[in-house]
């Protein structure tokens, strides 16, 4: 019987995750299905592939940022640990190994910059020129 009570749990949190989902995503089917109606006087421009290209490069710029401070932090929280470990061969070699992840994930970011630099010169025709 406790078996049952295992799975009875697992499909009582399915179904909250389920209805929790479904709860939040028909207002934007509703929506979806409503036909908008544009107010007299508003109107726009389309837009042109290089405002969503200049767009997504802003985005990319910033996420990368964000990710190499974000790296930084983590280097320095390794340096902090690894000092502070006061003889503990434990903690230092945690330190050491929070440094060494930093220092990772700051050579992925930087990596994913280069390959997203380099695709948006090939895509946009300049990387040869």
């Amino acid at each position: 019987m406790k078996g049952g009570v295992v799975v009875n749990r697992k499909v009582a949190t399915w179904v909250r995750v389920g209805a929790t989902l479904a709860m939040f995503a028909l207002p934007l089917v509703a929506l979806a299905l409503t036909n908008p109606t544009i107010p007299a006087g508003i109107g726009g421009r389309p837009v042109t592939l290089s405002e969503i290209e200049d767009i997504i490069r802003l985005i990319a710029q910033f996420l990368i940022l964000i990710s190499v401070v974000i790296a930084v932090i983590v280097i320095i929280w390794g340096g902090i640990v690894w000092m502070t470990a006061g003889g503990s061969d434990e903690r230092a070699k945690l330190g050491k190994g929070i440094i060494l992840k930093g220092i990772f994930g700051a050579a992925v970011i930087l990596g994913v910059g280069v390959i997203l630099q380099t695709l948006a010169g090939i895509v946009t025709r300049q990387f040869l020129q």
